[in-house]
């Protein structure tokens, strides 16, 4: 709520049925009035740390950690480059499980495969032939190493270890495991792990951008200027 008390008011028509007259008007919060940080802001290191959300974390609970209370939540949003916190927080574990078995319709198409991510191929000469993390299908194919001179062979490297690959003119997803399976379950995942990290703003600078946010959002000088913090609309003439 705090964010809110950031921002500028606005006299808007009262939409009430027990108002005087169409020029009655009520004072509230400018909620269109919104600001984001500049791009180039994001490039500056020293005003930024490197954080990952756990499972349970919330906005407030993050700014309390950091910056000594949950007021500072929207700081949290701001400066984390969330713009929709319902889709752009991770979810918990649970959560992402009922989240794929509503989408895909059950634990059978939760595991099919949902694409493939190559693995990190080098030629004898510790030279990278395949970047890993590629994303294919499986028809995928590369040329194989029978096609390079010199007897220059190809080991494909993964996390259970390395294997050689036959010398061959040419490898695919299907018979020579160039590539993993990722089953749609485990793309949600992915994405979702995605989401854990953010770049927040270091606690050195908190009031500094609190300062600057309220500067950014309030009004300039215009026909429904009435302050810095408060503006009129338009009459609509409103009929009850």
């Amino acid at each position: 709520m705090s964010y809110f008390n950031n921002l500028p008011n606005i006299l808007y028509q009262s939409p009430l049925p027990d108002r005087s007259s169409t020029g009655d008007l009520i004072e509230i919060k400018n909620i269109f009035r919104r600001s984001k940080l500049y791009d180039y802001l994001k490039d500056n290191v020293t005003l930024f740390n490197k954080y990952i959300i756990e499972d349970g974390d919330r906005p407030d609970t993050i700014a309390e950690e950091l910056y000594g209370s949950s007021r500072y939540d929207f700081v949290v949003v701001l400066t984390g480059g969330i713009v929709n916190i319902h889709d752009e927080w991770p979810l918990q574990d649970y959560q992402i499980y009922d989240l794929a078995l509503n989408k895909y319709g059950s634990e059978i198409k939760m595991n099919e495969v949902h694409h493939y991510e190559t693995y990190e191929i080098k030629d004898s000469q510790n030279r990278q032939i395949l970047p890993p993390n590629l994303i294919v299908d499986a028809e995928f194919k590369m040329d194989g190493s029978a096609l390079r001179y010199g007897g220059n062979r190809f080991t494909l490297i993964s996390q259970a270890g390395n294997t050689q690959l036959d010398d061959k003119n040419e490898y695919t997803v299907t018979t020579d495991n160039i590539a993993r399976p990722v089953t749609n379950f485990e793309f949600e995942v992915n994405l979702n792990e995605k989401k854990r990290r953010i770049d927040l703003l270091s606690p050195n600078y908190l009031q500094i951008f609190v300062n600057d946010l309220r500067d950014v959002v309030r009004y300039s000088r215009s026909s429904s200027y009435i302050t810095g913090t408060l503006a009129q609309t338009e009459l609509n003439n409103l009929t009850s």
